[in-house]
């Protein structure tokens, strides 16, 4: 049988506290996964969509209206302009109204790459939101 002291050297002291940077680690590769992925969830232009069954909706302000045929053509209120001169014109008017909204209304037949398109040129032109004009349902 042992019957010698029991004595703790400096060296077989237990440990009082919790070592925190394993833990600290993991969190961080986890936050940069995170950053990473985030972006790749959403899919296209963030854009408000209307319901069409909503009412009316009333504003203060008249908005700028880009309107698009079945054929391409775009209209910015009621004047045609190429795709290419929409940022442009657009930033310009909202330099003097930044709260300006924009809605876009497209022909129910209508491609969907000349709506994506503008959407991108709107995207350019700094607009965030952007309403989608419906005819309310018969």
């Amino acid at each position: 049988m042992w019957a010698g002291q029991s004595r703790w050297d400096k060296e077989t002291e237990p440990m009082g506290e919790i070592n925190v940077t394993p833990l600290v680690d993991v969190m961080l590769v986890l936050l940069i996964i995170f950053m990473v992925t985030a972006p790749l969830m959403t899919q296209g232009i963030n854009v408000d969509l209307p319901d069409a069954d909503s009412p009316a909706m009333q504003q203060n302000v008249e908005p700028l209206v880009v309107t698009i045929h079945k054929n391409g053509d775009i209209y910015l209120q009621k004047h045609k302009i190429e795709l290419k001169k929409l940022a442009p014109r657009i930033s310009a008017m909202r330099k003097t109204k930044p709260n300006l909204p924009v809605f876009i209304r497209g022909d129910a037949k209508t491609p969907y790459e000349h709506v994506a398109r503008t959407m991108s040129a709107l995207e350019k032109a700094g607009i965030k939101k952007v309403g989608l004009v419906t005819e309310p349902r018969r």
